[in-house]
């Protein structure tokens, strides 16, 4: 939609996000030609989103005005712009706006130099470009590591990341975009000495910059011509090239790019050695970095200062510059020069004195080389034998830790092994006092009815007959009961759940112990027969000893399951006598005992809480 038909859209008495992102696109149809004007339009649209509690459209307000920033140099007020629309898009933004919003914060820190802090903000950037597939925000995220790589002086992995988003542009049709990449792959080619390659490819930059009518990639083709014809020593095309991009760039008030006229400018007088000639543009240059917080830039010109010093001899100046160039490049690049400066000013005193002192200063080199050897030397031994020490003490906390772990591995197994050797044996037991001893008083239960029928007895005998039938009867019983408690044949069928809702069922109707059984959770659950029998015999101890020790009178039974967690709790508390949760280390009792077995058996925690006449409460937590 053209600048006109944008105009007729805008409403200014409808106030809602349809209207601001009109006054966006409204003001970027100005950002070329008129760039007050674009931000006047971008300063409605980011007034109407405050008014109207559009947040989305305050933080969209960075994508369009640092490109009116940039333009100008100002990356610092840019870099602020981009990290509030972040924290916004954070609270309210969905990934492609967070995608966008990295890759704007990246840029500004790129061109403040910070390269590390620029390839963080893409690498995220690009993380969610990729989570939604987003091609064109691959393509910048991918070109901008380029841009990041190249400025690191790394141009093959610079030319291999460009070579990735130009394919991307191509898919996506967009020239501007195609441009933008194709200056990355350029600037490779220059660093990798490919000048033809470079120079076709920012011939076709600046093409489209005039299809596009866009001043940024025509300036930018021109400036990479310049640089290819410097490489390729064409000094004086170069000149020609790099003069057209210094008046085009201060016309059309693009200050960055008239800093990288400059810089060129500077470069290409010097290596043809007019050294004088290249002063004001070096000059300029430095002025422009140190205004704009380009630290790359800066570290590059101080280096041509330096060149141009030494070539007209002045070898104090020559080594101040290198000296400042060294020290920005280690700030830049994180890389430790102190040393290489210290170096620096050695070679150039070397210069400047008498065969007899740059002996003697050589010598002296080679003694304090000598001193730092046998320092680093003493050093290394003994950083060796401490790490030696600290390896020694570790690999003996590590055997100790096995020989813990081993034993309580040990103690594990001969638990489990009782466990289930008294299982076993309550089975056996159960299995031979209700088939064999019950079959048995059975059979002689029945006898004796027969004999009943067939016997003539007097009115006494009849009555004691009648007595040992019941007592018969109540031995059968009892014997069926304690078969029962032995070895459950509920919790075998039917399950832990309904085996203790019966005994505690069972509990309560016996009258000495009122018991309420709860369960969350536990009608699907699927526990293995073995930790079903340790929890069941757990409980059983439990209840009995609220029975015998605490003379309780209500006791509450409660099994919860979460199903997320596998964790399986159990409660039981009752409102006994309650007792010092001390004596139970000196107690010699076997109830207790046998409860923490089977929970360390289980691999369960425990938690007991009691008093004197506060009652007794009992929290087990198993994994199931």
């Amino acid at each position: 939609m053209n600048r006109n038909s944008l105009k007729r859209t805008i409403n200014y008495n409808k106030k809602d996000s349809n209207t601001v992102n009109v006054l966006y696109q409204y003001g970027e149809t100005y950002r070329q030609d008129n760039p007050d004007s674009a931000t006047f339009y971008y300063n409605k649209a980011k007034e109407l989103s405050q008014n109207i509690g559009y947040k989305k459209g305050v933080a969209t307000y960075a994508s369009y005005q640092i490109v009116i920033l940039n333009n100008k140099g100002l990356f610092k007020e840019a870099l602020s712009l981009t990290l509030d629309a972040l924290d916004i898009f954070k609270k309210y933004g969905n990934k492609k706006d967070l995608s966008v919003a990295n890759l704007n914060v990246g840029s500004e820190w790129e061109y403040l130099s910070d390269f590390s802090t620029a390839s963080e903000y893409y690498l995220i950037a690009k993380k969610y470009a990729e989570e939604i597939d987003d091609k064109k925000m691959l393509r910048i995220a991918n070109n901008n590591l380029a841009s990041v790589f190249i400025n690191l002086q790394e141009y093959a992995k610079g030319l291999e990341y460009a070579e990735k988003a130009y394919k991307l542009a191509v898919e996506l049709n967009n020239k501007t975009a195609q441009a933008n990449t194709l200056c990355n792959i350029g600037t490779a080619s220059n660093n990798l000495k490919n000048y033809d390659k470079a120079i076709s490819v920012f011939r076709e930059v600046g093409k489209i910059g005039k299809e596009e009518k866009d001043n940024i990639n025509i300036v930018s083709g021109w400036l990479g011509i310049a640089d290819a014809l410097k490489g390729k020593q064409m000094y004086a095309l170069a000149i020609k090239y790099y003069d057209t991009v210094l008046y085009f760039s201060r016309h059309e008030e693009l200050p960055e790019y008239t800093l990288y006229a400059n810089m060129g400018m500077g470069q290409t007088l010097i290596e043809s050695r007019k050294y004088l000639k290249a002063v004001p543009y070096l000059n300029e240059g430095i002025n422009l970095a140190h205004k704009f917080g380009s630290k790359n830039e800066l570290s590059s010109l101080y280096e041509y200062q330096s060149n141009l010093y030494k070539g007209v001899g002045k070898l104090d100046s020559a080594l101040a510059y290198r000296q400042k160039f060294e020290l920005l490049r280690d700030t830049i690049l994180g890389e430790n020069t102190k040393n290489t400066v210290a170096n620096l000013a050695a070679k150039y005193e070397f210069e400047k004195k008498e065969a007899q002192i740059k002996l003697q200063q050589a010598q002296l080199r080679q003694k304090s080389i000598l001193n730092y050897i046998l320092i680093g030397s003493a050093l290394a031994i003994l950083i060796i034998s401490l790490l030696g020490y600290r390896n020694y003490i570790h690999r003996q906390k590590l055997q100790q830790l096995k020989i813990d772990e081993l034993e309580t591995e040990k103690q594990l197994t001969a638990t489990e092994a009782v466990l289930k050797g008294e299982e076993q044996e309550r089975t056996r037991l159960a299995k031979d006092l209700h088939d064999g001893l019950g079959g048995m008083l059975s059979g002689i239960k029945f006898s004796l009815n027969n004999m009943k029928e067939n016997l003539i007895m007097t009115p006494d005998n009849a009555l004691a007959f009648n007595r040992s039938i019941d007592m018969l009867d109540s031995s059968i019983q009892e014997m069926r009961r304690v078969a029962h408690n032995m070895m459950p044949e509920i919790l075998v069928k039917y399950g832990l759940d309904v085996a203790l809702k019966e005994f505690c069922m069972e509990m309560d109707r016996s009258a000495v112990l009122h018991v309420n059984y709860q369960s969350v959770g536990m009608q699907q659950t699927s526990i293995p027969q073995t930790t079903s029998v340790a929890i069941y015999r757990i409980i059983q101890e439990l209840l009995n000893n609220a029975i015998k020790h605490a003379h309780a009178k209500n006791v509450l039974v409660q099994l919860h399951q979460a199903d997320q967690e596998k964790l399986l709790a159990i409660t039981v508390e009752d409102d006994g006598n309650g007792f010092d949760v001390n004596l139970l280390t000196q107690s010699g009792g076997m109830g207790w005992h046998n409860i923490k077995n089977r929970v360390e058996f289980l691999k369960g925690r425990i938690d007991l809480q009691s008093g004197p006449g506060k009652g007794t409460s009992v929290m087990i937590e198993i994994n199931i």
